[in-house]
């Protein structure tokens, strides 16, 4: 037997026996509609919503915001991107990106948080590389809180997961708040049925 096997076998034979985990109540959530309780922190960790009703309402909405000759990355059919996103890009090659586009899975109103797992972003530098990033998200794939998506399937099931509030943000230095310090400047929440 190696050192090595030795040692597992030492922490092995030194492990508890194994018992269930406690049942952790709901607690009952703050009263008000998901949606203005998602703007409200949203707003408040500075990020920005908006409405549109199809991909060419968002389009416009990303041409007029960010100009012609913004860079574009898209993990969303149909946003006319200068780049398409696919799990063949090098994430560093992100690294000039003005605007990533990507779909939310779901939304946190206690939090004003939204969720990405690999799947959503297929690059995931994108989420931290871009300067801007907007995110189309569905207001019915909205949760009440964090209680909530510990319980989701779709939770446990992801290689990589991020709940995104807002832009990057420190106030470190001096007191002065300053956004994109350590990722994206911006972050808009397109409400957008899929």
């Amino acid at each position: 037997m190696t050192t090595r096997e030795a040692f597992i076998s030492k922490i092995r034979a030194a492990q508890p026996a194994s018992r269930p985990r406690p049942e952790v109540p709901v607690f009952p959530s703050p009263e008000g509609d998901l949606m203005t309780r998602f703007i409200t922190a949203l707003t408040a960790m500075g990020g920005t919503c908006a409405h549109a009703h199809g991909i060419d309402e968002v389009n416009a909405m990303i041409a007029a915001r960010f100009g012609e000759g913004a860079v574009v990355a898209s993990a969303v059919e149909g946003i006319a991107a200068t780049r398409t996103l696919s799990p063949e890009t090098v994430p560093a090659s992100l690294q000039d990106v003005d605007v990533g586009v990507v779909r939310g899975r779901f939304g946190v109103a206690e939090t004003g948080s939204v969720w990405f797992s690999e799947a959503e972003y297929v690059v995931n530098s994108i989420g931290y590389l871009a300067q801007h990033l907007v995110v189309l998200l569905d207001p019915a794939q909205l949760v009440d809180g964090l209680q909530q998506v510990y319980r989701r399937p779709d939770f446990r099931s992801a290689r990589y997961a991020a709940l995104v509030t807002g832009p990057s943000a420190t106030a470190d230095i001096e007191g002065v708040l300053i956004r994109g310090a350590q990722g994206v400047r911006s972050l808009t929440v397109v409400w957008l049925a899929q």
